[in-house]
């Protein structure tokens, strides 16, 4: 059955992975994969997240199963998170929500759900994106256009462009959007960008659906959550895929949410029945234990006051990083500009050198960074940003 199958084409960032795995050398620095690093370039179980469990050992009484929904003061306490605890739509009862297994199972529960709506309908994504957005999504059986989002040379948001692609974006069609610390660019919409594709959304009738996975780590969990709250104020419908990956430090329980905003209650009932029912032809019931965390937390005034401020602290962390690294390589021998990295938020940046200089930094270096020149900022700590500094600096010579 297997002899006609060929091998693929291993995904580039977890090929870095273990080229950076495999390097002998001791002085090496990964800025490739995509979690969030303390200063000692370690992923920390989260302290909220230990104590929650700490709880959660003394008082789970079952492993049963918990529904196609998953965990309902979860989806309860996720959808307060992302739209506030006041929203109009959620007043409203035509916001329904659906835990996950992770954000990527949430984006393809999306996914699955629109070619079910409406097959015809085309799923716009901005160029750069998150390398599986494409997969994930046109693997649904959806068709993939594209409209331009950051420009590399001017190192900003092609705000122009961009706009005027989406004024021809068909009524129906979907378009995806960052909620907040664009992966991977770092290059977040404005107040004023979002307000602007919320009106066009009104005007033209597609229907924004919203990835929103680094949720406190830009400029705060209220602020993070402009783009998605203004956009569900003005619009009859849209979708918001969500992960608790970087902000609760959960990357490997695999905790999400998919949230859909309906035109009434009763369509937004009909949309959560289509909704478990894909839930349930794909992996049938989410996993429990990382949502039976974020639930305790969220819903615990000393357990939310804890990982509030210990967010504050990785953001803050990340933010120190893209300071310090914009300082030491401004000014260089290549008269190259790097201020956007300081202006930018999140755990990523384009670089904006070239693939010679990129491979010189891994070959010369050890310095792991994908061929995109995005970088993570959060691998980057007091003990090596100096290297990595003078490193760069030599390549751009």
């Amino acid at each position: 059955m297997f002899e006609h199958l060929s091998a693929t084409k291993m995904d580039p960032i977890l090929g870095l992975m273990a080229d950076y795995r495999a390097d002998p050398r001791e002085q090496k620095i990964d800025l490739g994969v995509g979690v969030y690093m303390n200063d000692r370039g370690h992923t920390p179980v989260m302290r909220a997240v230990k104590d929650a469990e700490a709880r959660l050992m003394e008082l789970e009484d079952t492993k049963a199963y918990q529904g196609i929904a998953g965990d309902p003061r979860y989806n309860e306490l996720i959808l307060e998170l992302l739209l506030g605890a006041q929203h109009s739509a959620v007043a409203a009862n035509r916001v329904r929500t659906l835990q996950a297994p992770g954000g990527s199972g949430a984006l393809r529960v999306g996914g699955e759900l629109i070619f079910r709506a409406k097959p015809n309908a085309k799923l716009w994504i901005g160029v750069p994106t998150w390398p599986n957005h494409v997969p994930l999504l046109s693997g649904a059986g959806l068709t993939i256009e594209q409209y331009p989002y950051y420009d590399i040379a001017a190192r900003k948001i092609n705000a122009d462009a961009m706009m005027e692609t989406l004024r021809g974006v068909p009524a129906g069609d979907i378009v995806l959007l960052h909620g907040c610390c664009h992966n991977p660019t770092g290059a977040d919409l404005s107040k004023a960008q979002w307000d602007e594709i919320g009106d066009l959304a009104l005007e033209r009738g597609f229907v924004p659906y919203i990835d929103t996975a680094y949720q406190g780590l830009g400029e705060g969990l209220e602020a993070d959550a402009y783009g998605v709250r203004s956009l569900a104020e003005k619009l009859p419908e849209m979708i918001i895929a969500s992960s608790c990956s970087k902000n609760f430090g959960l990357y490997r329980e695999r905790t999400g949410s998919i949230t859909f905003v309906s035109a009434t209650p009763a369509q937004a009932d009909i949309v959560a029945s289509q909704a478990m029912s894909v839930a349930r032809q794909i992996y049938s019931m989410p996993p429990a234990h990382g949502a039976l965390l974020v639930a305790m937390i969220l819903g615990d005034d000393q357990l939310r006051s804890e990982w509030s401020a210990e967010l504050d602290e990785v953001r803050e962390r990340i933010n120190a990083m893209r300071r310090a690294l914009t300082e030491r390589i401004q000014q260089n021998d290549g008269g190259l500009d790097f201020s956007h990295i300081q202006q930018q938020r999140g755990m990523f940046s384009f670089l904006g050198i070239s693939t010679e200089q990129v491979d010189r930094l891994r070959e010369q270096y050890g310095i792991y960074i994908v061929s995109s020149t995005r970088v993570n900022l959060a691998g980057i700590n007091t003990s090596n940003i100096d290297y990595l500094a003078e490193s760069m600096r030599a390549v751009l010579a």
